[in-house]
């Protein structure tokens, strides 16, 4: 749900680390806050890829048009759901708002900074506050919805700069209609929209049932479980119960699927790796069982599932 308000722009999250990073030779330092036109960010235009180097222009940015935060990861379904969607509606803004796009995966520290625990997360800042705007893929009509909120508080606030519109930015043609979803699969969209995530396991299930080949199936029913796993989970309890019960399976696995749906790939796979390392040959099978889960959800293209994999056939044999 958004949490566009005034009031949210006392957040408690910490941007101080991020905050003097070294601006590129060729960026112009963001105008004073109000309105009129601000310079272009890192990468220029209206949508831009932003790294834990250059996140302190952004911020400096903010403090003359709202930026929009987009936390996403390659390997997260509903960011791709999402991100486009985020990247249409800021586009039509004119040059109103500015999208930053984070990769969680290459940027920790700013994972870190928004206390990101699953993602998509979107955030926006104000000034140099943050603004949570929703986590979770969310439909258009919502997006518009927040995005308009965004402007009125960034109005009531003074941010009413713009940056330039350069042709990339600029309205184009409506692209070709998509061809539909499968039903069992549009059955599980809506419902991960809604926030049911039972329902959209079964509908994944019942799509792999009626063709085991379909990838794109299985890759959703890995999402939606661990969205399904460390939804209402607190972080902070998580990792106490964990550090208090170490060879705990239930404590452990919750801070691993934690760390996975906030970026942090290296980090639960080493916990699990561990744990395994740490328990009697008997009770290994749940912990090998969850680490090949998390490896098919992360890909087994990506490196870390590599190494991850070396270490795991190193602990079996």
């Amino acid at each position: 749900m958004s949490d566009i308000s005034a009031a949210a722009l006392r957040g408690a999250v910490d941007l101080s680390t991020l905050r003097n990073r070294p601006q590129s030779a060729a960026q112009p330092q963001a105008s004073s806050q109000g309105g009129g036109s601000a310079p272009a960010g890192p990468s220029g235009g209206v949508v831009m890829d932003v790294t834990d180097a250059s996140f302190g222009e952004v911020l400096e940015l903010s403090r003359t048009v709202p930026v929009v935060i987009d936390l996403w990861a390659e390997w997260c379904g509903p960011c791709k759901q999402l991100s486009p969607i985020i990247e249409k509606v800021t586009r039509e803004q004119g040059g109103r708002v500015v999208l930053a796009k984070v990769d969680v995966d290459a940027n920790p520290q700013i994972a870190q900074a928004f206390r990101a625990q699953s993602i998509p997360m979107v955030v926006a800042l104000l000034g140099g506050q943050p603004v949570p705007m929703f986590t979770g893929a969310v439909p258009e009509e919502q997006v518009r919805e927040v995005f308009s909120r965004l402007l009125e508080v960034a109005a009531q606030n003074g941010i009413t700069g713009s940056v330039p519109v350069d042709g990339g930015d600029a309205a184009e043609a409506p692209p070709e209609e998509e061809a539909p979803l499968p039903p069992l699969h549009a059955e599980a969209y809506e419902a991960i929209e809604a926030g049911d995530y039972a329902r959209a396991i079964t509908a994944y299930e019942r799509a792999l049932a009626e063709n085991p080949r379909d990838e794109d199936a299985k890759a959703g029913l890995g999402q939606v479980r661990l969205l399904n796993r460390v939804q209402g989970l607190d972080l902070q309890k998580a990792r106490e119960a964990a550090a208090a019960a170490p060879l705990d399976l239930d404590a452990q696995f919750a801070v691993a699927d934690l760390d996975l749906a906030g970026g942090h790939v290296d980090d639960a796979f080493a916990r699990l790796l561990d744990l395994f390392a740490e328990l009697p040959a008997d009770q290994r099978v749940p912990v090998r069982e969850r680490l090949v889960e998390l490896f098919d959800l992360v890909g087994s293209a990506d490196p870390r599932v590599a190494a991850a994999r070396t270490r795991l056939a190193s602990l079996l044999f």
